[in-house]
């Protein structure tokens, strides 16, 4: 019997359904990718801190040093003479009090010079110990940025190879189905800032989504959010983990248009809530830019950015 379409149904919607999770499980690497960048940043300005740190303590410790030197060579030349020879050739008690006086106070120098100097090489010590473990976590990051590219290459390419081992028109009907665009709202009422970010978002409905993009036509999720967030003057990390600590966060009932709203545990994919249920975001590489329901996806809270 030749295959009626109510038998290749199943399989497109089971292709949909791995495609689905393929860009998911890419999505989520691109946005562990992005928090890693964030940090390989944050350790960068670490790392240059530590170093400015100890080249001030090598300075500090050269200065102490030559003073330890100088306090040594007054020392050898007489200045440490000892205080039995003080009594020996001291004729005037008075001259000799004062002569102790001033050896007592030359060894508490000395001596003081020389605890600052093992406090100066202590202290730089640390600040070297503190510079090569900041080194060692940004090789190891810079490791684990190559690995999450991977990740995410590999999941785009399954699901391309997906796409393209079915027949010509069953791909067309997968594609058709996955790219139409969501049910643009006639109006959104935003206020203040968020009418400015809610507005660009809207704007890029159609846009393509790509991995690690912020535009001007290609996004990815937080890339998204980001730029649109942007055109009111607030600055967000390109990380939907990142942005969903970047505001106080919202419950459900209060959301307004602008909102962040957040998906998946752990958080991976981040949209704008334009009211009536629906949030404007950046899908997957085969939906782009789009509408969609609140609910569409696994809700995880709101974040109310400015």
């Amino acid at each position: 019997m030749p295959a009626t379409p109510a038998q290749a149904d199943p399989d497109i919607k089971d292709v949909k359904a791995k495609v689905d999770r393929l860009y998911h499980e890419a999505e989520a690497a691109q946005e562990r990718l992005h928090d890693a960048q964030l940090d390989l940043a944050d350790l960068k300005s670490d790392l240059a801190g530590l170093k400015a740190d100890q080249a001030r303590q090598d300075e500090r410790l050269d200065a102490v040093r030559d003073q330890v030197s100088d306090a040594v060579v007054r020392q050898l030349e007489g200045e440490g003479i000892s205080t039995v020879g003080q009594i020996v050739v001291s004729e005037d008690p008075g001259s000799f009090l004062d002569t102790l006086s001033t050896m007592s106070s030359f060894n508490d120098l000395q001596s003081s010079l020389l605890s600052d100097y093992d406090t100066e090489l202590e202290a730089l010590e640390i600040r070297r110990e503190a510079t090569d473990a900041r080194t060692t976590e940004i090789a190891e990051l810079t490791d684990q940025l190559s690995t999450e590219k991977e990740t995410v290459d590999d999941k785009l390419a399954e699901a391309k190879s997906l796409l393209s081992d079915l027949e010509a028109e069953e791909r067309e009907r997968l594609l058709a189905s996955r790219s139409s665009v969501g049910r643009m709202p006639t109006s959104v009422e935003a206020s203040g800032r968020a009418a400015a970010a809610v507005q660009y978002a809207l704007a890029q409905v159609g846009d393509a989504y790509v991995y690690g993009a912020a535009g001007e036509s290609a996004f990815d999720c937080s890339g998204l959010t980001m730029r649109a967030w942007a055109q009111a003057g607030v600055s967000l990390p390109h990380s939907s983990s990142a942005q969903y600590g970047s505001g106080p966060h919202i419950a459900a009932s209060d959301l307004q248009p602008g909102d962040l709203v957040f998906y998946y545990s752990p958080i991976s994919h981040v949209g704008m809530y334009i009211g009536n249920g629906m949030i404007v975001h950046a899908a997957n590489p085969g939906t782009g830019v789009t509408v969609s329901g609140l609910y569409s996806m696994p809700y995880v809270g709101a974040v109310r950015p400015g």
